[in-house]
């Protein structure tokens, strides 16, 4: 039998219903962990860790749990309400109010935005994080994708882009996923409510050099802005900060390039790659 914690007097976390869920189901069942893993293909050790909350999982792994229990989907609708809690806790604020935001503004240094990104490019960054394991970085991956569900929803924020030069000359290290990601760029900026631009070194010292920034405008009128750096992460909900910042981000937003100068710039480095290319025949 399943021992389980008590947790009187908490309200219980969406993480901690999946892992509950999940052992009930193996409980009722009469499966061992031996058997759920030859019937899922998953490693027993991983599905206990799904259990008892240690880890989250990822689509895949939770697919083949709603197939063998039968449970028509259920355990991947749970699944995508506890895949917030693969984010550190100082996203969660971020994260509740990013999907209330009406218009999105971001500011990229270091890295396309995870919004923007493609699946091989998101594992390469978070690979350079030194995730746990392949199951780690998995989840990790899954739930950066999962999120770009904002832009192409029934009412999708206004999204811009300002992206640094040095975001696109360091590129993937695999020259395909590389050029994978540069065409994904192309087309989410013919999204209607997408714009990118590019911020070009000859636009010389700014305000923002070293800090992404994202500001987001909520349905009440009011902002809120998000800095980040290597090492940490800073929300701010003063209305004179953001005022500061968005007014940062404007001045940088009249340096960049046209969103239209923007792709084909992009588009000039997709070129240069592929000229670049080895001759395959």
């Amino acid at each position: 039998m399943v021992t389980r914690k008590s947790h009187a007097g908490q309200k219980p976390s969406a993480r901690q219903m999946l892992a509950r869920e999940l052992a009930r189901l193996r409980e009722e069942s009469g499966m061992s962990l031996a058997a759920l893993g030859e019937a899922t293909t998953y490693d027993r050790a991983y599905l206990h860790k799904l259990e008892t909350g240690a880890r989250i999982g990822s689509p895949d792994v939770i697919a083949a749990l709603d197939a063998v229990y039968k449970t028509g989907g259920h355990l991947s609708l749970l699944w995508q309400l506890a895949r917030e809690d693969a984010f550190a806790d100082k996203y969660k604020r971020f994260m509740e109010l990013e999907a209330k935001a009406t218009v999105r503004y971001e500011y990229a240094v270091g890295a396309i935005p995870g919004l923007l990104q493609t699946e091989g490019y998101a594992r390469e960054v978070l690979q350079a994080a030194r995730p746990r394991d392949e199951n780690d970085l998995s989840e990790k991956v899954s739930a950066r994708l999962g999120r770009q569900d904002l832009l192409r929803g029934d009412d999708p924020p206004h999204y811009r882009a300002v992206l640094d030069e040095s975001v696109l000359r360091r590129g993937a290290h695999d020259p395909k996923e590389w050029a994978i990601q540069l065409k994904h760029l192309v087309a989410v900026s013919e999204l209607p409510n997408v714009t990118i631009q590019v911020l070009p070194f000859a636009a010389g010292l700014h305000a923002l050099m070293g800090t992404s920034l994202t500001i987001l405008w909520l349905p009440d009128g009011s902002a809120v802005a998000y800095t980040e750096d290597q090492h940490s992460g800073q929300l701010m909900e003063s209305a004179q900060d953001v005022e500061d910042l968005r007014l940062s981000y404007d001045l940088l937003r009249d340096l960049a390039l046209s969103p239209r100068e923007s792709v084909a710039f992009i588009q000039r480095l997709m070129e240069d790659g592929a000229s670049c290319a080895p001759d395959s025949t």
